[in-house]
């Protein structure tokens, strides 16, 4: 039921978002503004879209998801703890941002700072989302030592299994850069 639940919220999401990920916000009023940027690029190295990590005015960290040319169905979308997509097939971004928490919605209170909902893609390969996420903190998590990325999996994630929901092949990455 769960699953169901957030991935028709996901799927909603995806028509009425633009294809941007930029400072401000859909309205375009500007209530936050942007702390980090990823350049998301396939495995081929094409650049497909960009994620935002945005600051609101409460506080809570505000993802916004604008990529294209991606597989028709539900993938898994992380932040990854490791700020490098050099691998072929992106595995040196590393595990999930995952602060003192396991993976899954339902451990230890809630998911870890990496953990984001299921995309759902549609047949015209677009995948439009925002998405609110209180756990994640910008400054110790995603400009750390070693940065961060973001990872599109092949797959949608069981939110369970450890460590990383079985989401399958990493099929896209960004590393985030200071906005």
């Amino acid at each position: 039921m769960i699953r169901t639940v957030l991935s028709a919220a996901a799927l909603a999401a995806t028509a009425a978002l633009p294809v941007s990920a930029q400072d401000g916000d859909a309205s375009g009023d500007g209530d936050f503004t942007l702390a980090a940027r990823a350049d998301v690029m396939d495995r081929d190295g094409s650049q497909i879209g960009t994620v935002s990590l945005n600051t609101t005015a409460s506080g809570v960290t505000l993802i916004i998801v604008a990529l294209n040319g991606l597989p028709e169905g539900g993938h898994g979308i992380h932040i990854h703890e490791t700020g490098d997509c050099s691998a072929d097939d992106f595995t040196s971004a590393g595990g999930h941002v995952a602060g003192d928490a396991q993976h899954g919605i339902f451990v230890d209170g809630g998911p870890h700072p990496g953990d984001l909902p299921n995309a759902i893609v549609g047949a015209d390969g677009n995948l439009n989302l925002e998405i609110f996420n209180p756990r994640l903190e910008i400054d110790e998590m995603i400009f750390d030592d070693d940065g961060a990325a973001f990872i599109v999996h092949a797959d949608p994630d069981d939110y369970k299994s450890q460590p990383a929901g079985a989401a399958g092949d990493r099929i896209a990455c960004g590393v985030f850069e200071r906005g």
